[in-house]
């Protein structure tokens, strides 16, 4: 073997073999932003199984509690044509709890229940 490709080669190796780098384990592994658009994009996928193609935008949210929080979204899905769909999405820990279709020019109360 040629020296000029023994170096690229070992480091080629040596990385392919390193072992993942440990985080903290206080700090979790996917930011909350990216959790919310996993809930979303499930969501969508079981909502809509037979769309072409869909996309989403978030009119805002509001925390309910420590690990609850409700999602405003407008959804538009092409199944062959385009349709516009507004959901109010509850999400606890993490997780899809409900949903709920509401009318488009609907404003929305989200407000914390009181007794």
């Amino acid at each position: 073997m040629q020296m000029k490709w023994v170096i690229p080669l070992f480091l080629l190796t040596s990385l392919w073999w390193a072992p993942p780098a440990g985080g903290n384990e206080n700090e979790p592994d996917v930011s909350f932003e990216s959790d919310v658009s996993v809930v979303i994009e499930r969501f969508m996928e079981k909502q809509f199984p037979e769309a072409t193609s869909h996309f989403w935008v978030v009119n805002g949210t509001q925390w309910q509690a420590e690990q609850e929080l409700i999602i405003d979204v407008n959804t538009i899905v092409t199944s062959p044509a385009p349709v516009e769909h507004r959901f109010l999405l509850l999400v606890v820990a993490g997780k899809l709890a409900a949903a709920q279709n509401i009318p488009l020019d609907a404003k929305p109360d989200c407000q914390s229940e009181s007794t």
